[in-house]
């Protein structure tokens, strides 16, 4: 996806999903110098959304901002509906399995500056998941897993500032980082408090429900 649709993403749901990593944080954001949907010419008052509307919006904010594909979100929140009555909260277990995929959680450690970043790296098998090499970006890590990056490949160009960049990092409070070893380690569960999605997760499932 070209950086100029990533932002485009972000107008049109009129939300910051910080696709571009520290792009996102500088004045230079279109979401700063254009806070209005592309193809306006200023922000104007919108009629209302449909309840449908609503819950569209809510279903691609959620996908945007963990990069998936439809097929993907629908998957999960599938798999998670046919659990109903055995899942204590269903929007609890649909944000632990998105922030435990592997990409996020690389993304989450600071290893990334954004999650599509971090999905390609996995992709080109950067990275050591219990000193075993995994390329499978939507790998479910578990409590007790560690995650380095390869050896290799930390001459690369991406990885230079990557020591810096770290030393003032904070992770959640579920992942754990060395920072001189640069490894990460899974030491609890993602909570929906801790990842704050900017969604309405009982939207996406009346959704996906119709």
């Amino acid at each position: 996806m070209k950086n100029n649709s990533k932002c485009k993403i972000c107008r049109r749901l009129g939300v910051k999903l910080f696709l571009r990593g520290e792009r996102c944080l500088s004045p230079k954001c279109p979401m700063v110098k254009k806070p209005y949907s592309p193809g306006q010419k200023r922000k104007r008052r919108l009629s209302p959304l449909s309840e449908y509307g609503k819950e569209l919006k809510e279903k691609q904010k959620l996908k945007n901002w963990y990069g998936l594909k439809e097929i993907q979100l629908k998957k999960y929140v599938k798999e998670i509906l046919q659990k109903r009555g055995k899942v204590k909260d269903t929007g609890e277990e649909l944000i632990k399995k998105l922030e435990n995929r592997l990409d996020n959680v690389i993304f989450r450690l600071g290893f990334t500056q954004s999650r599509a970043q971090a999905r390609q790296l996995v992709n080109h098998g950067y990275f050591l998941v219990n000193t075993k090499e995994n390329n499978i970006p939507s790998y479910q890590v578990r409590k007790g897993d560690k995650i380095n990056v390869r050896s290799q490949k930390l001459k690369k160009k991406i990885f230079q500032n990557l020591a810096t960049s770290l030393k003032k990092y904070q992770t959640p409070p579920w992942l754990q980082l060395d920072k001189e070893k640069l490894e990460g380690k899974v030491i609890g569960t993602p909570t929906l408090e801790e990842a704050m999605p900017p969604a309405e997760i009982s939207s996406i499932f009346e959704f996906y429900s119709r």
